[in-house]
């Protein structure tokens, strides 16, 4: 395989791995840090930064996907038996993805060597 399409692979598998933290049940869940919330706060702002980078004349497209993944798996949250949904983890996951996608949009904005080095990769 191409190393530009294990580049563009990246978010996606991220993606994956957020849901599967999510969803999973307790035991198998993934800890790296005490805080759940710098977590969910961190892998949503790695999540909108590198789906931004991927699509970067697509900002707003992007910003609504990565709120949709964020409504979407505490909705899937509500349905499950041995997890719940709260409206401060969402909020805290969607500042996340926002946060991510907002510093690509700056970093693209004020750095022109960022913006070639996305541009050969993709």
């Amino acid at each position: 395989m191409k190393p530009r399409f294990l580049l563009r692979l990246l978010p996606w598998l991220l993606l994956g791995f957020i849901v599967f933290a999510t969803l999973s049940s307790l035991e198998m869940r993934p800890r790296i840090s005490h805080s759940a919330h710098f977590e969910r706060f961190a892998a949503f702002w790695l999540l909108g930064f590198l789906f931004a980078a991927f699509h970067p004349r697509r900002i707003g497209t992007v910003l609504l996907f990565v709120a949709g993944v964020a409504v979407g798996l505490e909705l899937v949250q509500l349905v499950s038996a041995d997890r719940h949904a709260r409206l401060g983890d969402l909020l805290v996951k969607i500042a996340g993805g926002v946060c991510g996608v907002l510093l690509c949009w700056l970093t693209l904005r004020v750095l022109p060597g960022f913006r070639g080095l996305l541009a050969r990769m993709t």
